[in-house]
C-alpha cells in the first residue's frame, strides 16, 4: 500500500494533463489538489522537526508534506528510497 506522500492528490485522468505532474518535481502547496484531507495531517511547528536533516524530503510528492508533522516523524529517511533527480530548484525553501 502506498503511503501519503508517495501519492498525488489528483486522479490518474487529471495526471494526464496537469502541469504539475513532473517526475521528480512535487505538486505545489497551492495547487487545490494538493491539499492534505488525512487525519493524519498536522502543520509542524518545531524547527527541529521541520528542519530534521535525516530526513529524504524528495520522496514525497507533494510539498504539504514537507511541513506535515507525520511525513517529518514517519517519512523515509536520506537513503531508504530511491527519489528521481529534480529538474527545477534543488532547495527546499526559498527565503
Amino acid at each position: 500500500m502506498p503511503k501519503c506522500w508517495e501519492m498525488r492528490g489528483c486522479d490518474e485522468e487529471m495526471q494526464s494533463y496537469c502541469p504539475h505532474n513532473i517526475p521528480g518535481e512535487p505538486c505545489p502547496a497551492d495547487c487545490q489538489f494538493a491539499a492534505c484531507l488525512r487525519p493524519t495531517h498536522a502543520v509542524a511547528t518545531d524547527p527541529v522537526v521541520l528542519l530534521n536533516p535525516e530526513r529524504e524530503y524528495n520522496a514525497a510528492v507533494k510539498e504539504v508534506c514537507h511541513f506535515c508533522e507525520f511525513f517529518l516523524e514517519h517519512g523515509p529517511k536520506v537513503g531508504e528510497v530511491e527519489v528521481p533527480k529534480r529538474q527545477g530548484n534543488p532547495n527546499r525553501f526559498l527565503l
